[in-house]
């Protein structure tokens, strides 16, 4: 591989500038502090402008840069504005994450549009906000980096309880993988991480539509794990131009399980959740 190719691949964190939206707390905030472990200047967009400024000191106080802008990104204006002040401050932007997301619990006849447009708001067009901003900068200059965070509820069919987010992920899925054919031929680099089940306060604002609703997950093969171990994963996936980052390297093994037979599969979910097994995962 040429020099120039292997430069492409391997995002430079040390001197970099990258810009997380959503990164007070949770897996965000575990990947700002790494990616400034790794050299990065970090700035944090986030509606939760306390728990950001947390976040920063914690990076300056261990010899970081970093700052927070406080950011909406279901408004377009708002995310324009944490891009431009983040430029201001710490200079061009290099690597782009965007990480907002929301989940809520219900079965889908009870969910209300204006609910799904929510869900869709901040899981899915947070990002188009974002890549409005970032693609044509990144393009013109011929190098960058683009992060969207997923999930597993986008890769294969078990969050019956949250459709209109595991629609959503499954959309960022979609999207980064054809934003990486798109990009990586213009020296522009894409990923996707794909959480699985990890320890975060993703649930503490959900909502609930529906009475009685058992909340599904991935499989009781998979363990919980915590952020710091997803912002480490992230980032040697991102060393390594890896475009599907997923937090556990078993769920290729249900990936394929998927694709030999997607009816087969679905059936076999049909009978675990008959049979009270709700995929929860272990710790």
């Amino acid at each position: 591989m040429s020099q120039e190719k292997q430069a492409h691949r391997s995002p430079p964190f040390e001197g970099s500038h990258a810009l997380i939206y959503g990164a007070a707390q949770g897996i965000g905030r575990a990947v700002a502090l790494e990616f400034a472990r790794r050299g990065a200047r970090v700035t944090i967009a986030d509606i939760k402008v306390k728990e950001a400024q947390e976040a920063i000191a914690a990076i300056n106080d261990a010899g970081g840069q970093a700052m927070a802008v406080s950011c909406d990104v279901t408004r377009e204006e708002s995310v324009q504005a944490a891009a431009a002040e983040a430029e201001r401050n710490l200079g061009q932007v290099d690597i782009v994450m965007n990480n907002v997301g929301a989940i809520l619990n219900g079965n889908p006849e009870d969910i209300p549009t204006a609910e799904w447009r929510r869900i869709f708001d901040l899981n899915f067009f947070s990002a188009i906000h974002s890549n409005q901003i970032f693609l044509p900068k990144m393009i013109a200059r011929g190098r960058g980096y683009i992060v969207n965070t997923a999930s597993f509820a986008g890769l294969y069919p078990y969050a019956a309880n949250r459709m209109p987010y595991a629609a959503a992920k499954a959309a960022i899925i979609a999207l980064s993988e054809s934003l990486a054919l798109y990009l990586h031929p213009q020296g522009i680099r894409v990923s996707c991480l794909c959480p699985g089940p990890v320890i975060t306060g993703v649930m503490d604002g959900m909502k609930t539509w529906s009475k009685n609703v058992a909340f599904r997950g991935p499989g009781s093969q998979y363990k919980v794990i915590m952020p710091e171990q997803v912002a480490v994963t992230l980032a040697d996936g991102m060393r390594d131009g890896r475009v599907i980052i997923p937090t556990h390297d078993e769920v290729w093994q249900t990936l394929q399980s998927h694709a030999a037979s997607p009816d087969a599969f679905i059936q076999t979910k049909i009978d675990e959740f008959a049979g009270g097994d709700f995929g929860k995962p272990s710790l």
